[in-house]
């Protein structure tokens, strides 16, 4: 079984999907971190210097790679299902969650990351909650073509805890 978790930067794909992983014995591949590993540079590096096409192109080759992958939980890149085939591709290769997220929660959780993200960098907070609004917009048609929808709209939920709950019932 592959697991893909989908959300707006900042949604907690990566910390819950660790937790995740954890509580079923699972692997767990953050396929930012596998690009940054492939390429040997951050993904901002990789932005700054061949742009975000090249970045795609890059993230679909490693996204493909995941198909290789036996019971692992996938943390995919915020904008990973909008381009080329992929939301399609993870849908028919795994499982698909959506960790939809408020607009409120996210600008909370990502204000003091800006500098490390190359879409945020030197956004004031309005910029960022409109920036948040705007690509939600671009990217919600295809954060719900998933197959399950997460909403998180408080800060501490045990999202990992629930998601494990939700397919224990399903098995």
């Amino acid at each position: 079984m592959r697991l893909y978790l989908l959300g707006f930067m900042g949604s907690g794909k990566s910390f819950s999907g660790k937790q995740l992983a954890e509580k079923f014995g699972m692997s767990f591949i953050d396929l930012d971190d596998f690009i940054e590993e492939k390429e040997g540079r951050t993904i901002r590096e990789i932005f700054e210097k061949e742009g975000e096409d090249y970045f795609r192109k890059i993230e679909k080759m490693c996204l493909l790679e995941m198909g290789q992958k036996e019971m692992t939980i996938i943390s995919t890149g915020g904008g990973t299902p909008c381009f080329f085939d992929n939301m399609k591709w993870m849908n028919e290769n795994g499982v698909t969650v959506f960790l939809e997220t408020s607009v409120e929660v996210l600008s909370n959780r990502l204000f003091d990351e800006m500098q490390k993200r190359p879409l945020l960098k030197g956004l004031s907070k309005e910029e960022l909650k409109h920036f948040i609004e705007k690509k939600l917009e671009e990217r919600n048609p295809f954060y719900h073509q998933t197959q399950i929808l997460y909403q998180q709209n408080l800060e501490g939920q045990d999202v990992a805890e629930e998601l494990r709950r939700y397919f224990f019932r399903m098995i």
